[in-house]
């Protein structure tokens, strides 16, 4: 563990120097460093611990400046065994609390105000996750005739959750049909959960008595179930960003090339999406820093995320921002923010 390399004043200076570059956006020096900590030795002696924890990866030069920024690695240790989180203040609850009440009960306006207001509260770009759907539980099924050859199929899914699926049919299927296969759907498919539906679902419908017209819609179903219902758990477009332009203000993104950077991750929605699906059923926080992304386009950022519960579901809610942020208040908020959303959807 990379803690372990580091002696007690080691520890000291490289908490100072992450505090000052946090604070400041600027390369910490040894001078600045004994000014503003009482780390009780001399700038000369501060200089050369910080030499020390270059050596050892946690500390570099950027150009030819005298001062030092942390890497990656400096702001991990600083996260699992340094960091000393500060608590999020009573007007910053009655803040987050009123703005995200705002926009209603449904799960995606409270996600939309929750991902703003997390931006807004921290300086970062907010990020949010609907829930998982593969867990939810499917409560009830109604076909609607949209055309000829196509037809809607309505989920309604506990917590209240509906999901709406477009089903091509070859030809018009007769309405008592589409009667008589929404009394089967829901007799064989109501209580599983959407990922047992769809797994499960040619093996459950096999064999069903009824019409002939009833039979060739069923058996739509036996064929192509599993890919209707992939698209009913698929988490498309349910990505919900805060304002980027929050963000942009920050010292990071000062030059062309970092704001390309910037502009590019609110686009690149479906990585987003990828990113914060493999987070959700994680306890607790979740801190990626820079290179510890399997993204390349990551690299300059850090990642911080908590799990919500909606029900029986879940998703995730938390801030992406340069690797340089203070992790000791934004802990707090975000975690805040996801008991605070669970409460919501409660």
């Amino acid at each position: 563990m990379a803690f372990s390399e580091l002696n007690e004043r080691e520890r000291q200076v490289l908490e100072a120097v992450i505090q000052a570059y946090v604070a400041t956006a600027e390369p910490a020096g040894s001078r600045v460093l004994s000014r503003r900590f009482a780390l009780g030795v001399s700038p000369a002696t501060i200089r050369n611990t910080m030499s020390d924890l270059e050596e050892k990866g946690f500390l570099y030069h950027p150009h030819t400046s005298a001062g030092r920024i942390p890497t990656d690695k400096a702001y991990r240790v600083y996260v699992d065994s340094l960091m000393r989180i500060e608590s999020i203040s009573a007007q910053e609850r009655e803040q987050l609390a009123a703005q995200i009440s705002a926009g209603g009960s449904a799960i995606e306006a409270i996600l939309r105000c929750a991902a703003q207001s997390l931006g807004v509260l921290t300086q970062e770009l907010g990020i949010a996750l609907g829930p998982r759907l593969d867990r939810a539980i499917l409560q009830r099924i109604e076909l609607v005739r949209v055309s000829a050859e196509r037809i809607l199929m309505v989920l309604t899914l506990g917590g209240g959750a509906v999901r709406t699926i477009f089903v091509e049919v070859p030809g018009t299927i007769a309405d008592e049909a589409l009667a008589e296969v929404t009394v089967v759907l829901n007799e064989r498919l109501s209580g599983l959960t959407l990922d047992e539906v769809r797994t499960s679902l040619g093996a459950r419908l096999r064999d069903v008595p009824g019409s002939v017209n009833a039979t060739a819609l069923l058996n739509i179903f036996v064929q192509e179930g599993e890919q209707v219902f992939a698209r009913a758990v698929s988490p498309s477009d349910s990505v919900v960003l805060g304002q980027a332009s929050l963000l942009a203000e920050q010292p990071e993104f000062s030059t062309g090339e970092r704001m390309r950077q910037l502009i590019e991750l609110t686009e690149r929605r479906q990585e987003l999406t990828t990113l914060l699906q493999s987070r959700g059923g994680v306890p607790g926080l979740s801190i990626t820093i820079g290179n510890e992304h399997t993204d390349p386009g990551l690299d300059a950022f850090t990642v911080v995320t908590a799990e919500y519960q909606a029900g029986s579901l879940s998703g995730v809610i938390g801030v992406i921002g340069p690797t340089r942020m203070p992790y000791h208040k934004i802990v707090s908020i975000v975690s805040h923010t996801s008991q605070l959303v669970t409460e919501l959807l409660s």
